[in-house]
């Protein structure tokens, strides 16, 4: 094969050397053009404060609406979450089971693989708590004999996932010899399920309504914005400017609502959310519990963020898309 020349070397080495400069000053370009955009519109919104924050204020409303019923449906998912463990088997065993006899079944039944866990409340336990939450301590004192059986408190794995083992399992329990009484009321349990399965398609349905409200609030302001820059985007065109040279800052300006109605949002949901928090879980600590308010966390408000400055950008997008289209100079 033929070796070339050294200066025809230098040469190509040169030019390829100067193309990918030409690439690298493209890039830096294409950058700075993008930087100038979000930046000036920026500025615009700022020059015009009033009109920006009133948009901004409806965004913010609008998009706490859908993130303050998403937390609400979060803390009663907690609620049902927290609820699973009173969604239990109560087993009361016969009077001529003796504890020793009561304790080898109670841990035969945690070798069960449906079964979560299992307690075991002696004959003793039992009347103790009667005497301490029923009012009667007296009148029990009084009595010559414990009425009150050995009771086993079993907790099924997934109850609520698979209501058809726990049924089966509530049926086996029955039909053991050391088992007088087995009861099981999951009823109300069922019900608060259905209505957090409801309240969660509510928010879906909600949050989809205002995700277009806000693209349409976005679009109409975008819209006027355009229409007091037309002689200014006319002009652009006459020297040859491209739709999307044109666009672009309005796209920013787009972005630059969303994001921000998304972080007042933010601050809204979470104040309402702080005021609510005290009485809440003090009237969770009155019914013994230990419920607490759940807040956004941080790939929530960061999805919450991004999603609120994309429906800005694709509001401004279409309406801007759109007008420039039917947008000619004369």
């Amino acid at each position: 094969m033929r070796k070339r020349p050294r200066h025809q070397q230098k040469q190509e080495g040169r030019q390829t050397r100067i193309s990918g400069g030409g690439f690298i000053d493209r890039l830096k370009a294409y950058r700075d053009l993008h930087a100038h955009a979000l930046f000036s519109s920026l500025g615009r919104l700022i020059s015009s404060r009033f009109a920006s924050v009133m948009t901004i204020v409806v965004l913010a409303i609008g998009i706490s609406l859908a993130s303050g019923f998403y937390i609400l449906v979060k803390n009663l998912q907690q609620l049902a979450g927290n609820l699973e463990s009173s969604n239990q088997i109560s087993l009361f065993l016969k009077d001529d089971v003796s504890d020793i006899n009561a304790k080898k079944f109670s841990e035969n039944l945690k070798k069960n693989p449906d079964v979560q866990e299992v307690k075991f409340i002696s004959k003793e336990q039992a009347l103790k708590e009667f005497e301490t939450y029923s009012g009667f301590g007296s009148a029990v004192k009084a009595l010559e004999k414990n009425p009150l059986p050995i009771v086993v408190q079993v907790i099924p794995k997934n109850s609520f996932d698979d209501e058809a083992v726990t049924q089966n399992l509530f049926e086996h329990f029955k039909l053991v010899p050391e088992v007088d009484l087995a009861q099981m009321d999951m009823q109300w349990v069922k019900r608060l399920q259905s209505i957090v399965e409801v309240a969660r398609r509510g928010v879906q349905l909600l949050s989809g309504l205002l995700g277009i409200g806000v693209l349409f609030i976005t679009a109409n302001t975008i819209r006027l914005e355009l229409h007091n820059r037309r002689e200014e985007v006319v002009i652009a065109k006459l020297v040859g400017a491209t739709n999307g040279f044109i666009q672009r800052p309005f796209l920013y300006s787009g972005f630059w609502l969303g994001f921000f109605s998304g972080v007042a949002a933010w601050f809204i949901v979470t104040f309402t959310a702080l005021v609510l928090k005290q009485p809440i879980e003090k009237l969770s600590g009155l019914y013994d519990g230990s419920f607490h308010v759940v807040f956004l966390d941080f790939f929530e408000t960061f999805a919450m963020l991004s999603i609120s400055a994309l429906l800005g950008m694709v509001g401004s997008w279409i309406v801007v898309h759109f007008q420039l289209r039917q947008l000619k100079p004369e």
